[in-house]
Protein backbone atom coordinates (compact mmCIF):
# COMPACT_ATOMS: atom_id res chain seq x y z
CA UNK A 1 0.00 0.00 0.00
CA UNK A 2 1.96 2.98 -1.28
CA UNK A 3 0.01 5.47 0.84
CA UNK A 4 1.14 3.71 4.02
CA UNK A 5 4.76 4.08 2.88
CA UNK A 6 4.11 7.70 2.03
CA UNK A 7 2.58 8.31 5.43
CA UNK A 8 5.57 6.68 7.10
CA UNK A 9 7.80 9.19 5.32
CA UNK A 10 5.85 12.31 6.20
CA UNK A 11 4.73 11.34 9.70
CA UNK A 12 7.95 11.77 11.64
CA UNK A 13 6.61 11.47 15.16
CA UNK A 14 8.39 11.10 18.46
CA UNK A 15 5.57 8.97 19.88
CA UNK A 16 6.24 5.73 18.05
CA UNK A 17 5.14 2.82 20.19
CA UNK A 18 7.78 0.39 21.41
CA UNK A 19 10.77 2.68 20.89
CA UNK A 20 10.58 4.47 24.23
CA UNK A 21 11.94 7.91 24.93
CA UNK A 22 14.92 9.12 26.95
CA UNK A 23 14.80 11.65 29.77
CA UNK A 24 14.62 15.24 28.54
CA UNK A 25 18.04 15.89 30.12
CA UNK A 26 19.71 12.69 28.92
CA UNK A 27 22.60 14.49 27.23
CA UNK A 28 23.65 15.94 30.61
CA UNK A 29 23.79 12.53 32.31
CA UNK A 30 26.90 10.70 33.44
CA UNK A 31 27.51 7.75 31.10
CA UNK A 32 29.22 5.79 33.88
CA UNK A 33 26.08 5.75 36.04
CA UNK A 34 23.28 5.78 33.45
CA UNK A 35 22.30 3.85 30.35
CA UNK A 36 22.65 6.81 27.98
CA UNK A 37 25.83 8.32 26.46
CA UNK A 38 25.55 11.75 28.09
CA UNK A 39 28.44 14.15 28.69
CA UNK A 40 28.33 14.27 32.53
CA UNK A 41 27.42 17.97 32.76
CA UNK A 42 25.79 18.00 36.18
CA UNK A 43 28.38 15.68 37.71
CA UNK A 44 31.17 17.97 36.48
CA UNK A 45 29.67 21.04 38.16
CA UNK A 46 29.09 19.10 41.37
CA UNK A 47 32.67 17.80 41.53
CA UNK A 48 35.66 19.12 39.57
CA UNK A 49 34.19 22.58 38.94
CA UNK A 50 32.60 23.11 42.32
CA UNK A 51 33.52 26.53 43.80
CA UNK A 52 35.92 27.20 40.92
CA UNK A 53 35.85 30.79 39.52
CA UNK A 54 35.01 31.43 35.88
CA UNK A 55 35.10 34.19 33.33
CA UNK A 56 32.17 35.18 31.12
CA UNK A 57 32.67 34.13 27.50
CA UNK A 58 30.69 35.01 24.38
CA UNK A 59 29.39 32.25 22.13
CA UNK A 60 28.12 33.35 18.73
CA UNK A 61 25.26 31.36 17.23
CA UNK A 62 25.43 31.68 13.45
CA UNK A 63 22.02 30.34 12.57
CA UNK A 64 18.42 31.12 11.61
CA UNK A 65 17.99 33.60 14.46
CA UNK A 66 17.48 33.43 18.21
CA UNK A 67 14.48 34.46 20.31
CA UNK A 68 16.44 36.76 22.63
CA UNK A 69 13.36 37.36 24.81
CA UNK A 70 12.87 33.68 25.63
CA UNK A 71 12.38 33.18 29.37
CA UNK A 72 15.31 30.77 29.61
CA UNK A 73 17.69 32.78 27.38
CA UNK A 74 17.02 36.46 28.07
CA UNK A 75 19.41 36.58 31.01
CA UNK A 76 22.33 35.17 29.04
CA UNK A 77 21.92 37.12 25.78
CA UNK A 78 24.91 39.22 24.71
CA UNK A 79 24.40 42.97 24.88
CA UNK A 80 26.56 45.38 22.90
CA UNK A 81 27.19 47.94 25.62
CA UNK A 82 28.79 50.35 23.15
CA UNK A 83 25.55 50.74 21.21
CA UNK A 84 22.53 52.79 22.30
CA UNK A 85 19.36 50.80 21.48
CA UNK A 86 17.05 51.93 18.70
CA UNK A 87 18.51 55.39 18.10
CA UNK A 88 19.29 54.70 14.45
CA UNK A 89 22.95 55.58 14.96
CA UNK A 90 26.04 53.41 14.67
CA UNK A 91 27.29 54.47 18.09
CA UNK A 92 30.28 52.13 18.23
CA UNK A 93 31.11 52.84 14.58
CA UNK A 94 31.51 49.16 13.69
CA UNK A 95 29.41 49.54 10.54
CA UNK A 96 26.23 48.02 11.99
CA UNK A 97 23.47 50.29 13.30
CA UNK A 98 21.76 49.31 16.58
CA UNK A 99 23.41 45.89 16.73
CA UNK A 100 22.40 45.33 20.35
CA UNK A 101 22.30 41.51 20.43
CA UNK A 102 24.05 40.67 17.17
CA UNK A 103 23.32 41.15 13.48
CA UNK A 104 21.18 39.80 10.65
CA UNK A 105 22.96 39.35 7.32
CA UNK A 106 19.87 38.04 5.52
CA UNK A 107 17.61 41.02 5.98
CA UNK A 108 17.16 44.35 4.28
CA UNK A 109 17.80 47.79 5.69
CA UNK A 110 14.03 48.37 5.53
CA UNK A 111 13.47 45.58 8.08
CA UNK A 112 12.21 42.95 5.64
CA UNK A 113 13.85 39.54 6.11
CA UNK A 114 14.66 36.53 3.98
CA UNK A 115 12.67 33.44 4.94
CA UNK A 116 12.90 30.73 2.28
CA UNK A 117 15.84 30.76 -0.11
CA UNK A 118 17.39 28.69 -2.87
CA UNK A 119 19.85 25.84 -2.46
CA UNK A 120 23.43 26.47 -3.50
CA UNK A 121 23.15 23.93 -6.34
CA UNK A 122 20.28 25.99 -7.76
CA UNK A 123 22.44 29.11 -7.73
CA UNK A 124 25.29 27.23 -9.38
CA UNK A 125 22.94 25.91 -12.05
CA UNK A 126 21.64 29.42 -12.72
CA UNK A 127 25.19 30.78 -12.84
CA UNK A 128 26.16 28.43 -15.70
CA UNK A 129 22.75 28.20 -17.37
CA UNK A 130 23.01 31.39 -19.35
CA UNK A 131 26.43 30.34 -20.64
CA UNK A 132 25.84 26.74 -21.54
CA UNK A 133 22.12 26.10 -21.94
CA UNK A 134 22.39 26.24 -25.71
CA UNK A 135 26.12 25.53 -26.00
CA UNK A 136 27.66 23.17 -28.55
CA UNK A 137 30.08 20.97 -26.55
CA UNK A 138 32.25 20.43 -29.62
CA UNK A 139 33.05 24.13 -29.82
CA UNK A 140 34.12 24.55 -26.22
CA UNK A 141 37.71 24.87 -25.05
CA UNK A 142 39.10 22.71 -22.22
CA UNK A 143 38.07 25.05 -19.38
CA UNK A 144 34.63 25.55 -20.86
CA UNK A 145 34.13 21.82 -21.22
CA UNK A 146 34.90 21.39 -17.51
CA UNK A 147 32.33 24.04 -16.67
CA UNK A 148 29.86 22.50 -19.11
CA UNK A 149 30.21 19.16 -17.32
CA UNK A 150 29.44 20.85 -14.01
CA UNK A 151 26.48 22.62 -15.61
CA UNK A 152 24.99 19.29 -16.68
CA UNK A 153 25.46 17.89 -13.16
CA UNK A 154 23.77 20.91 -11.61
CA UNK A 155 20.97 20.80 -14.14
CA UNK A 156 20.27 17.13 -13.51
CA UNK A 157 20.19 17.57 -9.74
CA UNK A 158 18.01 20.68 -9.71
CA UNK A 159 15.49 19.51 -12.29
CA UNK A 160 15.20 15.98 -10.92
CA UNK A 161 14.81 17.11 -7.33
CA UNK A 162 12.31 19.79 -8.24
CA UNK A 163 10.30 17.18 -10.12
CA UNK A 164 10.54 14.87 -7.11
CA UNK A 165 9.28 17.64 -4.83
CA UNK A 166 6.32 18.24 -7.12
CA UNK A 167 5.57 14.52 -7.20
CA UNK A 168 5.72 14.20 -3.41
CA UNK A 169 3.56 17.29 -2.96
CA UNK A 170 0.91 15.92 -5.28
CA UNK A 171 0.98 12.53 -3.54
CA UNK A 172 0.36 14.19 -0.20
CA UNK A 173 -2.60 16.08 -1.65
CA UNK A 174 -3.98 12.82 -3.09
CA UNK A 175 -3.67 10.97 0.21
CA UNK A 176 -4.68 13.74 2.60
CA UNK A 177 -8.37 12.89 2.43
CA UNK A 178 -7.61 9.18 2.49
CA UNK A 179 -5.69 9.39 5.78
CA UNK A 180 -8.37 11.34 7.60
CA UNK A 181 -10.98 9.01 6.06
CA UNK A 182 -9.06 6.03 7.45
CA UNK A 183 -9.41 7.38 10.99
CA UNK A 184 -13.14 7.93 10.45
CA UNK A 185 -13.48 4.36 9.17
CA UNK A 186 -11.70 3.06 12.26
CA UNK A 187 -14.03 5.08 14.51
CA UNK A 188 -17.05 3.41 12.93
CA UNK A 189 -15.49 -0.04 13.19
CA UNK A 190 -14.86 0.36 16.93
CA UNK A 191 -18.64 0.72 17.40
CA UNK A 192 -18.32 2.85 20.53
CA UNK A 193 -15.70 0.70 22.28
CA UNK A 194 -12.93 2.35 24.26
CA UNK A 195 -10.04 3.69 22.16
CA UNK A 196 -7.30 1.35 23.34
CA UNK A 197 -4.53 -0.39 21.46
CA UNK A 198 -6.00 -3.73 22.48
CA UNK A 199 -9.44 -2.95 21.03
CA UNK A 200 -7.92 -1.57 17.84
CA UNK A 201 -5.71 -4.62 17.31
CA UNK A 202 -8.72 -6.90 17.88
CA UNK A 203 -10.50 -5.43 14.85
CA UNK A 204 -10.64 -7.79 11.88
CA UNK A 205 -11.57 -6.17 8.61
CA UNK A 206 -10.86 -6.42 4.91
CA UNK A 207 -11.72 -2.75 4.46
CA UNK A 208 -8.53 -1.04 3.34
CA UNK A 209 -9.42 2.25 5.07
CA UNK A 210 -9.92 0.48 8.38
CA UNK A 211 -6.57 -1.28 8.06
CA UNK A 212 -4.84 2.01 7.32
CA UNK A 213 -6.54 3.58 10.35
CA UNK A 214 -5.28 0.70 12.50
CA UNK A 215 -1.70 1.11 11.26
CA UNK A 216 -1.74 4.83 11.96
CA UNK A 217 -3.32 4.54 15.42
CA UNK A 218 -0.94 1.83 16.58
CA UNK A 219 1.87 4.39 16.31
CA UNK A 220 0.15 6.75 18.76
CA UNK A 221 -1.47 4.68 21.48
CA UNK A 222 0.63 3.08 24.20
CA UNK A 223 -0.51 -0.25 25.61
CA UNK A 224 -2.66 0.31 28.70
CA UNK A 225 -3.68 3.84 27.75
CA UNK A 226 -7.15 4.94 26.68
CA UNK A 227 -7.84 7.92 24.45
CA UNK A 228 -10.96 9.99 25.09
CA UNK A 229 -11.30 10.60 21.34
CA UNK A 230 -9.30 10.56 18.12
CA UNK A 231 -8.55 14.30 18.15
CA UNK A 232 -4.86 13.93 19.17
CA UNK A 233 -4.25 11.55 16.26
CA UNK A 234 -6.18 13.72 13.79
CA UNK A 235 -4.38 16.85 14.96
CA UNK A 236 -0.98 15.17 14.57
CA UNK A 237 -1.86 13.91 11.09
CA UNK A 238 -2.92 17.41 10.04
CA UNK A 239 0.17 18.99 11.58
CA UNK A 240 2.53 16.58 9.87
CA UNK A 241 0.70 16.80 6.56
CA UNK A 242 0.91 20.59 6.65
CA UNK A 243 4.62 20.46 7.50
CA UNK A 244 5.25 18.05 4.62
CA UNK A 245 3.23 20.15 2.18
CA UNK A 246 5.02 23.33 3.24
CA UNK A 247 8.38 21.58 2.87
CA UNK A 248 7.78 20.38 -0.68
CA UNK A 249 6.03 23.62 -1.67
CA UNK A 250 9.08 25.58 -0.52
CA UNK A 251 11.34 23.30 -2.56
CA UNK A 252 9.22 23.94 -5.65
CA UNK A 253 8.74 27.69 -5.15
CA UNK A 254 12.13 28.62 -3.70
CA UNK A 255 14.82 25.99 -3.11
CA UNK A 256 14.96 24.67 -6.69
CA UNK A 257 13.53 27.75 -8.40
CA UNK A 258 16.19 29.48 -10.52
CA UNK A 259 13.95 32.53 -10.93
CA UNK A 260 13.82 33.30 -7.22
CA UNK A 261 16.36 35.83 -5.93
CA UNK A 262 16.36 36.58 -2.21
CA UNK A 263 19.09 39.21 -2.57
CA UNK A 264 16.47 41.65 -3.78
CA UNK A 265 15.29 41.59 -0.18
CA UNK A 266 18.79 42.03 1.27
CA UNK A 267 19.75 44.77 -1.17
CA UNK A 268 23.48 44.08 -1.19
CA UNK A 269 25.80 43.88 -4.19
CA UNK A 270 25.99 40.10 -4.35
CA UNK A 271 28.68 40.22 -7.01
CA UNK A 272 30.96 41.75 -4.40
CA UNK A 273 31.75 38.82 -2.10
CA UNK A 274 33.92 41.03 0.09
CA UNK A 275 31.17 43.55 0.87
CA UNK A 276 30.53 43.63 4.61
CA UNK A 277 28.03 46.25 5.64
CA UNK A 278 24.45 45.24 4.83
CA UNK A 279 21.52 43.61 6.64
CA UNK A 280 19.59 44.72 9.73
CA UNK A 281 19.52 44.24 13.50
CA UNK A 282 16.60 41.76 13.65
CA UNK A 283 18.47 38.83 15.21
CA UNK A 284 15.33 36.69 15.53
CA UNK A 285 13.87 36.82 12.02
CA UNK A 286 10.68 35.13 10.79
CA UNK A 287 11.54 31.62 12.03
CA UNK A 288 13.99 31.33 14.92
CA UNK A 289 13.16 27.74 15.89
CA UNK A 290 16.50 26.26 14.87
CA UNK A 291 18.76 28.96 16.29
CA UNK A 292 16.81 29.22 19.53
CA UNK A 293 17.03 25.47 20.05
CA UNK A 294 20.77 25.56 19.42
CA UNK A 295 21.29 28.49 21.80
CA UNK A 296 19.46 26.70 24.60
CA UNK A 297 21.68 23.63 24.33
CA UNK A 298 24.78 25.78 24.73
CA UNK A 299 23.70 28.01 27.55
CA UNK A 300 20.05 28.12 28.67
CA UNK A 301 20.14 29.55 32.20
CA UNK A 302 21.14 26.83 34.61
CA UNK A 303 19.22 26.04 37.81
CA UNK A 304 16.74 28.90 37.48
CA UNK A 305 13.78 26.51 37.90
CA UNK A 306 12.65 27.40 34.37
CA UNK A 307 12.70 25.16 31.33
CA UNK A 308 16.06 23.46 30.82
CA UNK A 309 19.69 23.70 31.79
CA UNK A 310 22.23 24.57 29.13
CA UNK A 311 25.75 23.19 29.28
CA UNK A 312 27.77 26.35 29.95
CA UNK A 313 27.00 28.44 33.03
CA UNK A 314 28.84 31.72 32.42
CA UNK A 315 28.12 32.59 28.81
CA UNK A 316 26.57 35.33 26.72
CA UNK A 317 24.84 34.27 23.50
CA UNK A 318 25.33 36.43 20.42
CA UNK A 319 22.86 35.84 17.58
CA UNK A 320 24.19 36.29 14.05
CA UNK A 321 21.34 35.49 11.68
CA UNK A 322 22.73 33.98 8.48
CA UNK A 323 20.85 30.77 7.72
CA UNK A 324 17.56 30.93 5.75
CA UNK A 325 15.10 28.14 4.97
CA UNK A 326 17.44 26.96 2.23
CA UNK A 327 21.22 27.09 1.88
CA UNK A 328 23.26 29.77 3.61
CA UNK A 329 25.50 31.87 1.37
CA UNK A 330 29.28 31.98 1.64
CA UNK A 331 29.37 35.77 1.67
CA UNK A 332 27.01 35.88 4.66
CA UNK A 333 28.84 33.10 6.51
CA UNK A 334 32.17 34.90 6.09
CA UNK A 335 30.72 38.17 7.34
CA UNK A 336 29.00 36.43 10.26
CA UNK A 337 32.30 34.90 11.37
CA UNK A 338 34.07 38.25 11.12
CA UNK A 339 31.29 40.05 12.96
CA UNK A 340 31.39 37.51 15.80
CA UNK A 341 35.17 37.73 16.08
CA UNK A 342 35.22 41.53 16.02
CA UNK A 343 32.60 41.69 18.76
CA UNK A 344 34.32 39.42 21.23
CA UNK A 345 33.10 35.90 20.59
CA UNK A 346 35.59 33.23 21.64
CA UNK A 347 33.47 30.35 20.28
CA UNK A 348 31.28 30.26 17.19
CA UNK A 349 28.69 27.52 16.67
CA UNK A 350 27.77 26.74 13.06
CA UNK A 351 24.92 24.23 12.79
CA UNK A 352 24.51 24.38 9.02
CA UNK A 353 26.08 23.00 5.88
CA UNK A 354 25.67 22.30 2.16
CA UNK A 355 27.10 20.23 -0.65
CA UNK A 356 28.37 23.07 -2.84
CA UNK A 357 30.28 26.30 -2.26
CA UNK A 358 29.86 29.51 -4.23
CA UNK A 359 33.06 31.18 -3.03
CA UNK A 360 35.02 29.04 -0.59
CA UNK A 361 37.91 31.49 -0.53
CA UNK A 362 35.88 34.20 1.20
CA UNK A 363 34.89 31.74 3.96
CA UNK A 364 38.45 30.41 4.22
CA UNK A 365 39.74 33.93 4.80
CA UNK A 366 37.17 34.42 7.56
CA UNK A 367 38.22 31.13 9.16
CA UNK A 368 41.85 32.32 9.06
CA UNK A 369 40.72 35.59 10.64
CA UNK A 370 39.04 33.65 13.45
CA UNK A 371 42.17 31.57 13.93
CA UNK A 372 44.36 34.68 14.05
CA UNK A 373 42.10 36.04 16.79
CA UNK A 374 42.02 32.77 18.74
CA UNK A 375 38.35 31.94 18.12
CA UNK A 376 37.15 28.32 18.06
CA UNK A 377 34.73 27.26 15.31
CA UNK A 378 32.39 24.32 16.01
CA UNK A 379 30.54 22.90 13.00
CA UNK A 380 27.85 20.28 12.43
CA UNK A 381 28.94 17.41 10.19
CA UNK A 382 25.58 17.16 8.39
CA UNK A 383 22.54 14.89 8.30
CA UNK A 384 22.81 12.98 5.03
CA UNK A 385 24.28 9.71 6.40
CA UNK A 386 27.26 10.39 4.18
CA UNK A 387 31.00 9.90 4.48
CA UNK A 388 32.48 13.40 4.59
CA UNK A 389 35.87 11.95 3.67
CA UNK A 390 34.60 11.36 0.15
CA UNK A 391 31.62 13.72 -0.16
CA UNK A 392 31.82 17.50 0.08
CA UNK A 393 30.27 19.26 3.05
CA UNK A 394 30.74 23.02 3.24
CA UNK A 395 32.00 24.96 5.06
CA UNK A 396 34.92 22.86 6.26
CA UNK A 397 38.36 23.17 7.83
CA UNK A 398 40.39 22.50 4.67
CA UNK A 399 41.59 25.62 2.91
CA UNK A 400 40.98 25.73 -0.82
CA UNK A 401 44.30 27.47 -1.39
CA UNK A 402 47.22 27.07 0.94
CA UNK A 403 49.02 30.29 1.81
CA UNK A 404 52.82 30.45 1.67
CA UNK A 405 54.12 28.87 4.89
CA UNK A 406 50.49 28.50 5.99
CA UNK A 407 48.54 25.53 7.24
CA UNK A 408 46.42 23.36 4.96
CA UNK A 409 43.74 22.97 7.60
CA UNK A 410 42.36 25.18 10.35
CA UNK A 411 43.37 23.98 13.81
CA UNK A 412 40.63 26.09 15.41
CA UNK A 413 37.83 23.96 13.89
CA UNK A 414 35.84 21.07 15.38
CA UNK A 415 33.58 18.92 13.17
CA UNK A 416 30.85 17.11 15.09
CA UNK A 417 28.79 13.98 14.35
CA UNK A 418 25.60 13.00 16.17
CA UNK A 419 24.95 10.28 18.75
CA UNK A 420 21.74 8.44 19.40
CA UNK A 421 20.55 8.23 23.01
CA UNK A 422 20.55 4.46 22.62
CA UNK A 423 23.77 2.60 23.17
CA UNK A 424 25.16 -0.53 21.53
CA UNK A 425 24.75 -1.01 17.81
CA UNK A 426 22.39 2.01 17.55
CA UNK A 427 24.89 4.43 19.12
CA UNK A 428 25.50 6.51 15.98
CA UNK A 429 22.47 8.58 14.96
CA UNK A 430 21.10 7.04 11.74
CA UNK A 431 21.18 10.37 9.88
CA UNK A 432 24.64 11.56 10.95
CA UNK A 433 27.45 12.21 8.53
CA UNK A 434 30.74 10.65 9.52
CA UNK A 435 34.37 10.43 8.40
CA UNK A 436 37.55 8.97 9.82
CA UNK A 437 39.39 12.07 8.64
CA UNK A 438 36.82 14.86 8.36
CA UNK A 439 34.73 14.33 11.53
CA UNK A 440 36.48 14.91 14.85
CA UNK A 441 34.14 13.69 17.55
CA UNK A 442 30.56 12.57 18.22
CA UNK A 443 28.13 14.17 20.69
CA UNK A 444 24.46 13.72 21.66
CA UNK A 445 22.18 14.69 18.79
CA UNK A 446 18.87 12.79 19.03
CA UNK A 447 15.81 13.70 21.09
CA UNK A 448 17.52 16.81 22.44
CA UNK A 449 15.09 18.90 24.48
CA UNK A 450 15.75 22.62 24.31
CA UNK A 451 14.35 26.13 24.01
CA UNK A 452 12.11 27.15 21.11
CA UNK A 453 10.51 30.54 20.33
CA UNK A 454 7.76 32.07 22.47
CA UNK A 455 8.91 30.53 25.76
CA UNK A 456 8.39 27.00 24.54
CA UNK A 457 10.52 23.83 24.58
CA UNK A 458 10.72 20.93 22.20
CA UNK A 459 12.73 17.90 21.13
CA UNK A 460 14.79 18.16 17.97
CA UNK A 461 17.52 16.08 16.42
CA UNK A 462 20.43 16.44 14.06
CA UNK A 463 24.13 17.16 14.02
CA UNK A 464 22.74 20.69 14.45
CA UNK A 465 22.06 19.66 18.05
CA UNK A 466 25.34 17.77 18.52
CA UNK A 467 27.43 20.77 17.49
CA UNK A 468 26.16 23.09 20.28
CA UNK A 469 26.75 20.30 22.80
CA UNK A 470 30.43 20.51 21.87
CA UNK A 471 30.29 24.31 21.70
CA UNK A 472 28.89 24.24 25.23
CA UNK A 473 31.76 22.06 26.44
CA UNK A 474 34.22 24.42 24.74
CA UNK A 475 32.54 27.38 26.43
CA UNK A 476 32.98 25.77 29.84
CA UNK A 477 36.68 25.21 29.14
CA UNK A 478 37.25 28.76 27.92
CA UNK A 479 35.29 30.14 30.86
CA UNK A 480 37.01 28.20 33.65
CA UNK A 481 40.42 27.98 31.96
CA UNK A 482 40.73 31.29 30.06
CA UNK A 483 44.45 30.78 29.50
CA UNK A 484 43.70 27.97 27.03
CA UNK A 485 43.94 28.84 23.34
CA UNK A 486 41.31 27.81 20.80
CA UNK A 487 43.56 25.09 19.40
CA UNK A 488 44.23 23.79 22.91
CA UNK A 489 40.51 23.60 23.64
CA UNK A 490 40.01 21.61 20.44
CA UNK A 491 42.86 19.27 21.37
CA UNK A 492 41.51 18.76 24.89
CA UNK A 493 38.00 17.97 23.68
CA UNK A 494 39.34 15.43 21.20
CA UNK A 495 41.88 13.82 23.55
CA UNK A 496 39.37 13.55 26.39
CA UNK A 497 36.63 11.99 24.26
CA UNK A 498 35.68 8.51 25.43
CA UNK A 499 36.56 5.80 22.86
CA UNK A 500 33.83 3.30 22.01
CA UNK A 501 35.32 -0.02 21.01
CA UNK A 502 32.10 -1.48 19.63
CA UNK A 503 30.42 -2.29 16.35
CA UNK A 504 27.58 0.01 15.34
CA UNK A 505 25.23 0.43 12.43
CA UNK A 506 26.83 2.73 9.89
CA UNK A 507 24.51 5.74 9.53
CA UNK A 508 22.06 5.23 6.69
CA UNK A 509 22.51 1.46 6.47
CA UNK A 510 22.42 -1.82 8.39
CA UNK A 511 26.12 -2.42 7.78
CA UNK A 512 28.04 -2.99 11.00
CA UNK A 513 31.26 -0.97 11.36
CA UNK A 514 33.63 -0.02 14.13
CA UNK A 515 32.46 3.16 15.85
CA UNK A 516 36.12 4.16 15.88
CA UNK A 517 36.02 4.38 12.07
CA UNK A 518 33.34 7.09 12.08
CA UNK A 519 35.57 9.91 13.34
CA UNK A 520 39.17 10.87 14.05
CA UNK A 521 38.87 10.20 17.77
CA UNK A 522 36.38 7.34 17.61
CA UNK A 523 35.02 8.82 20.80
CA UNK A 524 32.21 10.64 22.56
CA UNK A 525 32.68 14.12 24.00
CA UNK A 526 32.73 14.18 27.81
CA UNK A 527 32.73 17.36 29.87
CA UNK A 528 34.13 15.81 33.05
CA UNK A 529 37.13 14.30 31.30
CA UNK A 530 37.69 17.47 29.29
CA UNK A 531 37.82 19.54 32.48
CA UNK A 532 40.16 17.05 34.14
CA UNK A 533 42.52 17.26 31.17
CA UNK A 534 42.24 21.07 31.09
CA UNK A 535 43.38 21.16 34.72
CA UNK A 536 46.58 19.42 33.68
CA UNK A 537 47.20 21.60 30.62
CA UNK A 538 49.32 24.72 30.72
CA UNK A 539 47.57 27.43 28.76
CA UNK A 540 49.26 29.35 25.98
CA UNK A 541 47.33 32.59 26.43
CA UNK A 542 48.41 35.43 28.65
CA UNK A 543 45.53 36.73 30.73
CA UNK A 544 45.58 40.41 31.62
CA UNK A 545 45.47 40.97 35.35
CA UNK A 546 42.79 43.61 34.89
CA UNK A 547 40.31 40.98 33.74
CA UNK A 548 37.98 40.06 36.54
CA UNK A 549 37.04 36.51 37.33
CA UNK A 550 33.37 36.04 38.20
CA UNK A 551 32.05 33.33 40.45
CA UNK A 552 30.18 30.82 38.31
CA UNK A 553 26.68 29.68 39.08
CA UNK A 554 26.73 25.93 38.58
Amino acid sequence: MKFIKLFALILITQNLVGQGQPSTDWFHMDPTSSVVPGIATDKTYETVLKDKPSQTVIVAIIDSGVDVEHEDLKDIVWVNENEIPDNGIDDDKNGYIDDIHGWNFIGGANGVNVGPDTYEVTRMYKKYKYRYDDADPEKLNKKQKEEYKLFLEFKEEVESKKASAENNYNKILENETLLIGAINALKSELKGKAITIENIRAIESVDQSVMIGKSISENFIVSGDTLENFSPIEDEINTQLKAAKDHYKNQMDFAYNTDFDSRKIVGDNYADQREQFYGNNDVEGPDAFHGTHVAGIVAASRNNDIGINGIADNVRIMSVRTVPDGDERDKDVANAIRYAVDNGASIINMSFGKGYSWDKSVVDDAVRYARKNDVLLVHAAGNSSQNNDITDNFPNNTYEKKKLFGKKEADNWLEVGALNWQTGENLAAPFSNYGKSEVDVFAPGMAIYSTTPNNEYQNAQGTSMASPVVAGVAAVLRSYFPELSASQVKEIIMKSSVPQNIKVRKPGSDEMVNFSDLSQTGGIVNLEKAVELAQKTKGKKKIKKSKKMNNSKA
